[in-house]
């Protein structure tokens, strides 16, 4: 088990699967949501995932006319777990303990349309978009 949180501690979640593979993102949506190069995730099937504290803390956005949405926490501004899909969630790597020294990034998404800036020195796998793509 995993136990995660926010930066001011008000949301705690954990993860009760062994996670191993972080997914890099760096599509323009994450770029404009982090102000960064992307974001550091991890998935887990939902039934593997848990809120255990400070779920009224939890502020969603959803991006007009597209399929995508982004929580964070209204007491400090980290960015939080969410939905991936109708099974999944995604974890910001981040916010998971830095003792987890079996966490890896193994893939890269969205790497075409990643900041001309961003460069990659890892050997995760690169995908022009999406996972397998």
């Amino acid at each position: 088990m995993t136990l995660g949180k926010c930066n001011c501690g008000e949301i705690a979640f954990e993860i009760t699967n062994q996670i191993t593979d972080v997914y890099f993102c760096h599509c323009s949506i994450c770029r404009s949501a982090t102000g960064a190069n992307g974001i550091a995730v991890v998935v887990t099937n939902n039934e593997n995932f848990r809120w255990i504290k400070g779920e009224k803390y939890i502020k969603t956005w959803f991006k007009p006319n597209h399929d995508w949405q982004t929580s964070f926490c209204t007491n400090c501004g980290s960015n939080l777990p969410g939905k991936n899909d109708s099974a999944r969630m995604y974890i910001p790597a981040g916010l998971l303990p830095n003792d987890n020294g079996y966490l890896k990034i193994t893939h890269h998404i969205w790497v075409g349309s990643k900041a001309n800036w961003d460069e990659i020195g890892d050997n995760g796998i690169q995908h022009l978009e999406a996972f397998g793509s």
